[in-house]
């Protein structure tokens, strides 16, 4: 997409949003005609007082002036009609596009890799799907109609000004290109200013997001006020942002009602000296005159305040088509679909970087037979959760394979290899909803009765039922209303009753009290039986009872081996680990 900072008006951008209009061209084609007739019924109501005044009232003549009094109100109530469909149909054209490109945008971020997630902020992302979408609903509910309207109304209050008395319409028609060339050079700088605000916003989005969310860090930390510090600095700049906007309409508004001013003052004194001298004026003509130009000038720098809502919804979509033109989605070209996985695993040569030429796994390789326990473990940053994410394929590697049953990984239709692997992290993270929705993640065909069998099978359903409401209990965002051994059993149960092929833990113990820790490792017996399953490992029983081990240190494989075969090692990487780290866990 071109950048348009500094064009008055995108008209590729503008040509873009009309094509979510298609579906709703009957809805879009009758706000048209209700603009239409506002135009034309209010554009009339001078004409026919013009009429009542020279034919009746200045003659007093009581023949026909009801029928222009009949007319004048039949012209109200349809412009009163044609107002109440055009503000509903307008509001529900503009809803109905901005639902629909909404659901896109939202299906588009769904599949986004998830280095775009590490290099992106949650605040401009809630920004571009919330409020950035509020405002390209108002380009169809106050923007593009409303200047449809204002145009249409000028040129059919223009002609009939003409029509009636072409002297006092040249007067009118002098003023109006001082009022054009500042409504142009108004939407330019207006159109820089929102990009500014625009900006703004969503830099305040996400402070405000992130701070919120870290709150605890902050509080422990004591950093509330350095941190309300700099929410003050960047809600200043919001303002400043604001008030840039506010300063251009403090400058434009004044001058368009001098000049509209300006020119009732003079239609008035030469039309007030015609009809005083008898020439070419009458007192209808000067009424209708009266009431005509504020209906000429009042649309011309309305224009401008709805060029504005106008051009803020053009920024807006500007953004969010910036998104869903973002190619950062996960190859899914893969063909077959992964039913069900024996669970025989190899790595061959894998390399992979989060940032270019910085390896973080150096050439891998590793087998493991189906249906066996492997344990990775490693230094911080060895890159054990990195090959949790590779074989998730939520990153896609430099060079090398993986293979599931003798098949590369990314053969398989993503949605079925995710299906078939189910992942207990360490930082588990719970919705604001219950207990059974975060188990079975809103999944029909896992039903209530499944997951309290799962959770009887492994030893939580009395824990659950203690809750209020049991399975139906609301844990609020991100689980807080749970500990963390809690959250990490109903973590535990989500992919328990999957009933995975391939059970990847990934430190799942790591942040839990000894009794959730004695539950979680007799769930791991139950589900890890006849399973394959990878566990990053943290606690000592779970590394013991692995079928091999995998040491690994800055992306390397420095040993592979059983737990008994690998303390043989004399100065061995793994032995040296055990006497460092597990050993103080058993004399503990």
């Amino acid at each position: 997409m071109s950048d348009s900072k500094d064009i008055a008006f995108d008209m590729t951008l503008f040509k873009r949003i009309l094509q979510y209009i298609r579906p709703y061209r009957w809805i879009f084609l009758l706000s048209f005609l209700t603009v239409v007739g506002l135009s034309v019924f209010g554009a009339a109501r001078p004409y026919v007082l013009q009429q009542a005044i020279d034919n009746n009232i200045e003659s007093k003549t009581y023949e026909g002036f009801m029928l222009y009094i009949v007319i004048m109100i039949v012209l109200l109530v349809l412009e009163v009609i044609c107002n109440l469909l055009f503000i509903y149909y307008a509001s529900w054209l503009g809803q109905s596009v901005v639902r629909d490109i909404r659901v896109k945008l939202f299906k588009h971020i769904l599949r986004f890799k998830m280095k775009y997630y590490d290099n992106s902020s949650v605040g401009v992302l809630i920004t571009r799907a919330v409020t950035d979408m509020e405002r390209i609903a108002d380009i169809f509910g106050e923007g593009l109609f409303m200047i449809f309207s204002d145009l249409l109304k000028m040129l059919i209050v223009g002609s009939v000004m003409f029509y009636m008395n072409w002297r006092l319409s040249i007067i009118v028609i002098c003023t109006l290109p001082i009022v054009v060339f500042a409504t142009k050079i108004f939407q330019k700088y207006m159109k820089k200013a929102f990009e500014e605000v625009r900006t703004e916003v969503a830099k305040l989005n996400s402070f405000v997001q992130e701070r919120v969310t870290g709150m605890k860090i902050l509080q422990l930390f004591t950093r509330e006020k350095t941190e309300y510090k700099n929410f003050m600095a960047i809600n200043e700049r919001h303002k400043k942002a604001w008030l840039k906007t506010v300063w251009y309409n403090s400058i434009f508004f004044p001058i368009a009602e001098l000049l509209s001013s300006i020119t009732l003052g003079l239609v008035v004194w030469y039309g007030g000296m015609n009809v005083v001298l008898n020439e070419t004026a009458t007192i209808g003509d000067l009424t209708a005159f009266i009431m005509m130009i504020p209906m000429m000038f009042r649309p011309l720098y309305q224009i401008a305040n709805k060029f504005n809502t106008l051009q803020m919804g053009m920024v807006a979509a500007d953004r969010v088509f910036k998104v869903l033109d973002t190619t950062s989605n996960i190859d899914d070209s893969g063909l077959k679909v992964a039913s069900h996985f024996k669970g025989e695993l190899s790595f061959n040569n894998v390399r992979f970087s989060y940032v270019q030429n910085e390896e973080v796994i150096k050439g891998i390789s590793f087998n493991v037979k189906a249906g066996d326990t492997v344990a990775i473990v490693g230094a911080t940053g060895a890159g054990k959760s990195t090959i949790i994410n590779l074989l998730s394929r939520f990153y896609t590697i430099n060079s090398g394979e993986i293979k599931i049953d003798q098949t590369n990984i990314n053969d398989f239709t993503l949605e079925s290899l995710r299906k078939q692997i189910a992942v207990v992290l360490q930082d588990v993270f719970l919705f604001a909803d219950t207990i059974l929705n975060n188990i079975n993640l809103n999944n029909p065909d896992i039903s209530e009765e499944e997951v309290k069998r799962a959770a009887k099978q492994i030893g939580i359903h009395d824990f659950i039922m203690s809750l209020p409401n049991g399975y139906h209990y609301n844990v609020k965002e991100r689980g807080v209303m749970l500990s963390s051994g809690q959250r990490q059993l109903i973590s535990f149960l989500r992919a328990y009753v999957t009933n995975p092929s391939i059970l990847i833990l990934d430190e799942a113990t790591s942040s839990v009290d000894s009794y959730s820790e004695q539950l979680i490792q007799d769930a791991t017996d139950l589900i890890t039986k006849g399973r394959t399953s990878i566990v990053i490992a943290h606690r000592l029983a779970t590394v013991k009872k692995a079928d091999n081990i995998i040491v690994m240190d800055a992306g390397k494989i420095v040993e592979q081996g059983t737990h008994k075969d690998l303390l043989k090692k004399k100065d061995g990487y793994y032995r040296n680990l055990y006497e460092v780290q597990f050993m103080q866990e058993e004399v503990a």
